[in-house]
């Protein structure tokens, strides 16, 4: 079995200094309060959705990286409107920008662009300044839809964003949602869950290799694919019983 911290350690090593991002004020308050809402309403209708474990979770925890499987788009705003009042944001592609639409929900959440395939470096600081400001930041590790539900490959940027915060990581999956649309043409709700699972860090001393990464990163798919049911665990089916030993498990508080 993996290694159990003796001791929850829930703070954020900052690797080098940054300045605080400002705190919304009152008018982006109120927009996103009344954009939750509406958006909130749409997904209720279209979803029964369970969200009392990741909610639970969530609210016992500060600021963290929160690693969650693609299936399509409905997750994320699934992810955001379910937290509220809690505050979360994520990396996004930056050319969702333009659908004015996608623009106006991801400029009200904060969401943080990323160039796929470019440099990592300006979207990462934005995401330090973001979980310093007390926000949770969504990180889908498979880098694309899977529109099946089964967990594909995982990429790097979730251990750089990792070892370049030092913040822990909670594993959540989600599944149901990849029927929507045949639900919708049935004139049914679509049951879509959560589940959450240990809180980790990431732990190496010194900067990893090629070979140290993709072990962290198979841990960490690792984790999730043990959330999901045998069959949407893909290639990561015989990882999900094995020990971890990049990963450092945290207590719950």
């Amino acid at each position: 079995m993996p290694a159990r911290s003796s001791q929850a350690d829930w703070s954020v090593t900052m690797n080098v200094p940054l300045e605080t991002a400002s705190p919304p004020c009152l008018a982006e308050r109120f927009r996103r309060a009344a954009t939750n809402k509406i958006l909130k309403g749409v997904l209720d209708t279209l979803c029964d959705i369970d969200n009392r474990e990741y909610l639970e979770v969530l609210s016992k925890t500060g600021p963290l990286i929160v690693a969650v499987n693609h299936i399509n788009f409905l997750e994320v705003p699934i992810l955001v409107t379910h937290s509220y009042p809690l505050r979360l944001t994520g990396l996004v592609k930056s050319e969702t920008w333009s659908n004015p639409f996608f623009a106006f929900l991801l400029n009200t959440y904060r969401a943080i662009p990323i160039n796929r395939g470019g440099a990592f470096q300006d979207s990462f600081k934005q995401v330090r300044e973001a979980m310093d400001s007390g926000s949770f930041v969504v990180i889908a590790p498979e880098g694309t839809r899977s529109k099946n539900g089964i967990l594909g490959r995982g990429k790097a940027g979730v251990i750089q964003l990792a070892l370049y915060t030092g913040s822990p990581v909670l594993p959540v999956v989600h599944y149901g949602g990849q029927s929507i649309w045949n639900n919708i043409r049935r004139f049914k709700r679509t049951p879509f869950r959560f589940k959450v699972g240990r809180p980790f860090r990431i732990k190496f001393d010194g900067r990893p290799g090629r070979e140290e990464r993709e072990e962290m990163l198979a841990e960490v798919m690792g984790q999730m694919a043990r959330l999901l049911p045998v069959e949407m665990r893909g290639i990561y089916s015989s990882q999900a019983e094995q020990e971890c030993k990049h990963l450092e498990f945290l207590e719950m508080p």
